[in-house]
């Protein structure tokens, strides 16, 4: 029996319960089981039908969007969206990377690494603001991708992009705790953590404030999206105020001889300038946190462009006179790689000032937690849209006009890893999954640009797009082979030659209407150059467990995902609304049918 077959016989059951006796529940167990075997065994055909399956701008922008049931309410100006956007990257992870980074990987030169490490965020950004003004729906870099790539790829991208805001949410929920503890002027920045003996290090500190706060957040962001931006944006003004007091003490009482002692101001090398760049782009995130909020955006076509690049050039400003401020106040040896600000100023006999920098980073830490939330649950909504995850995640309640389902889900999930993880276990898997995305948008922009909006034949693109990896590639391992010698300057000409040569060769169109990104294709070759680059200098473990997480989650899309949404394609062409309550009964069906 064929699976939509099954489902119309339920769907009948349901309507007809005063004519027709329900069979026993062991019974249609028993039938969704078989069913879904049956189901199992067309996953070659299914795969094939499905996973390079692509949707058009139009599609998402009004069919999957229905899918929600209600519309979310547009109400932020670009003053909003631009307030998220700093309000999200500051604190994410200037207090939490800063010290550590400093002191074992770029020494004073940290704020270099800022520099390098803002520069990749921009070239990005541009990536993600032409896309968010052609497709403003919630869906970010998983609803670019699916229109461009593909189904699989837009879903592998949203499934690391989830991973990416629920690790750092939780790894950020935990530093909250520690700077909240320096505010009350405790030294020890674990001493509100309550240590269990028989659970493995790195998991037996439990974090009971970073789990309160984060379910204060998740229940503040089910009420309303316009009452939670506005208190972002009154923690946003009072953090660039609080930035600004860090600032200007560092460089009025810091010293530039803490610049150049003991070693220097590069005491690791370009290397660990290199290096420290990739950890700190974890600070970053949170920006394309901005581009989900485009279906609650007025004017989003001059909004978006001003909200999120905007908030990137802010925020690395800001990000890199902290360094800067930090290394001029304590030589690099000495900071501390926890709470290193509050230390920074005990250590130069600022007690008081310490004790209201934990509470202004706490203060920051909310406001990042509170856009970051913001934006995961969207991305989360849209996935389940896509029945690429159970539908009941897309649901949109008809009176706030948030995501309900899915911000309390993953506030659940957030909540649980931030009460046991150390923050040392996940940082380098929210790095690699970050950079991962970055470059994947990076390649949709090029391919959609030059491909599908231009009409070129797509062999040429896709052969650039390839040899641009492939030479970005070499780049990185001579650098991590230290073959400066031949390898930097053989691969680094030849990813300048296929750039311009491929400018030169294949023609492109700039959109009629909106914005778009100037100077194409060479602004996000470089961003694809610069992703490559900074993944390879992450270290060996960070790739094991993110091969472990890819692993997870390819097969979650073989068992379930594209079995349901190849079930909801059948269902669409043979005309059944899924936005009707019986079309919802028939998706609840499907997705009991998927799990089992």
């Amino acid at each position: 029996m064929e699976a939509k077959t099954l489902q119309y016989s339920f769907a009948n059951m349901a309507s007809t319960t005063t004519t027709t006796q329900t069979p026993p529940n062991n019974t249609n167990t028993s039938l969704c089981f078989s069913n879904y075997l049956q189901s199992l065994s067309q996953t070659p055909h299914r795969l094939r039908k499905r996973m390079f399956a692509t949707w058009t701008p139009d599609q998402e922008l009004n069919q999957v969007r229905q899918r929600s049931g209600a519309d979310m309410k547009r109400k932020l100006k670009w003053y909003d969206l631009m307030a998220l956007g700093v309000g999200g990257m500051l604190g994410v992870g200037v207090f939490v990377t800063t010290g550590s980074v400093a002191h074992e990987t770029a020494g004073p030169s940290v704020f270099i690494s800022y520099i390098i490490a803002g520069i990749s965020a921009l070239l990005s950004s541009l990536c993600y603001t032409e896309f968010s003004v052609q497709i403003p729906v919630a869906g970010g870099a998983f609803s670019y991708l699916r229109v461009t790539f593909g189904e699989f790829v837009g879903y592998f991208a949203g499934a690391n992009i989830l991973m990416e805001y629920v690790l750092s949410n939780a790894a950020v929920a935990r530093s909250f705790t520690e700077y909240l503890s320096s505010a009350f002027g405790e030294d020890d920045p674990r001493t509100w953590r309550v240590e269990v003996d028989g659970l493995v290090k790195g998991y037996n500190m439990l974090d009971f404030p970073a789990v309160a706060l984060i379910l204060l957040l998740t229940f503040c962001l089910c009420h309303s999206t316009k009452e939670s931006s506005t208190l972002n944006l009154v923690m946003t003004v009072f953090h660039v105020v609080f930035f600004g007091f860090i600032i200007i003490a560092g460089f009025c009482i810091g010293s530039t001889n803490n610049l150049v002692k003991p070693k220097g101001l590069a005491p690791f090398g370009v290397r660990g300038v290199l290096d420290g760049a990739a950890i700190v782009y974890f600070s970053y995130i949170g920006y394309d946190s901005a581009s989900t909020m485009a279906e609650e955006i007025q004017n989003p076509s001059q909004s978006l462009p001003v909200g999120i690049i905007g908030s990137v050039v802010i925020t690395s400003m800001l990000y890199c006179l902290m360094a800067l401020s930090l290394c001029l106040m304590v030589p690099y040896n000495k900071i501390s790689e926890r709470i290193s600000f509050s230390v920074a100023f005990r250590q130069i006999g600022w007690d008081w000032a310490s004790n209201v920098v934990g509470a202004g980073a706490s203060l920051g830490i909310v406001a990042s937690l509170l856009v970051a939330m913001l934006g995961q649950a969207r991305y989360l909504c849209v996935i389940g849209r896509a029945r690429l995850v159970p539908s009941w995640l897309a649901k949109v309640h008809p009176s706030t006009g948030t995501p309900l389902n899915a911000t309390l889900f993953l506030g659940l999930c957030t909540a649980s890893i931030a009460l046991f993880t150390d923050l040392e276990i996940v940082i380098g898997m929210i790095s690699i999954g970050t950079l991962l995305v970055f470059y994947l948008v990076a390649n949709a922009l090029i391919y959609r640009r030059y491909v599908i909006i231009t009409n070129n034949p797509p062999f040429r693109t896709l052969l650039f797009l390839f040899l641009l990896s492939s030479s970005a590639i070499g780049f990185s391992v001579s650098w991590k082979l230290n073959q400066q010698r031949w390898g930097l300057p053989l691969f680094g000409l030849s990813t300048v030659t296929i750039i311009a040569f491929f400018n030169y060769m294949v023609p492109c169109v700039c959109h009629p209407t909106g914005w778009s990104m100037p100077f194409m294709p060479w602004p996000a070759a470089l961003s694809i150059f610069l992703n490559v680059f900074l993944m390879t200098t992450l270290k060996k473990f960070s790739f094991e467990r993110f091969a472990i997480w890819a692993c997870f989650i390819t097969l979650f899309y073989l068992l379930y995902g594209v079995h349901s949404t190849y079930n909801a394609e059948e269902r669409e062409s043979t005309g059944v609304d899924e936005v009707n309550p019986s079309s919802a009964v028939q998706q609840i069906k499907l997705d009991i049918q998927v799990l089992l």
